[in-house]
């Protein structure tokens, strides 16, 4: 069964001096403030599209290795997931970097890296990132 997910987004002025929010509709649990700065400076407690996609990354990543893993029938005691998504003004999102440490009990790691690389290639959200030119992956067996 298909399923939709909804945020939406009011924003006021122009690019560089407005500012906005986006609110996570489907989950309620939340409205966060956006603006330029935060984006392409520092965040002062502003998050952005790309802290946005770095939070989906991580968590569609973490969710996608841990269903390969047990479908190889390996239970997975923690991930431990964070993407690192680099933006520059005038170019866009320029790179991604995942680095996932897992403790998987009896995994070898030629299995364990093959895996990650698995579910870096087939994670929705991934894919639906396929635009970007570098995406990379650290990936650790602990």
């Amino acid at each position: 069964m298909a399923t939709t997910r909804t945020a939406k987004t009011h924003w006021e002025g122009n690019l560089l001096e407005g500012k906005g929010t986006v609110a996570l509709e489907s989950s309620k649990v939340g409205t966060y403030d956006v603006n330029w700065p935060a984006r392409a400076e520092q965040p002062n407690g502003v998050t952005s599209p790309e802290e946005l996609i770095a939070a989906a990354h991580s968590s569609c990543y973490s969710m996608a290795f841990s269903h390969g893993l047990a479908g190889k029938g390996y239970t997975v005691e923690a991930l431990d997931t964070q993407a690192d998504v680099t933006f520059q003004p005038g170019e866009g999102i320029t790179a991604i970097a995942l680095t996932v440490k897992a403790r998987v009990p009896g995994l070898s790691e030629e299995d364990f890296q093959a895996a990650a690389q698995d579910a870096k290639a087939n994670c929705p959200v991934s894919q639906a990132l396929a635009g970007v030119k570098n995406i990379t992956l650290a990936a650790e067996l602990v």
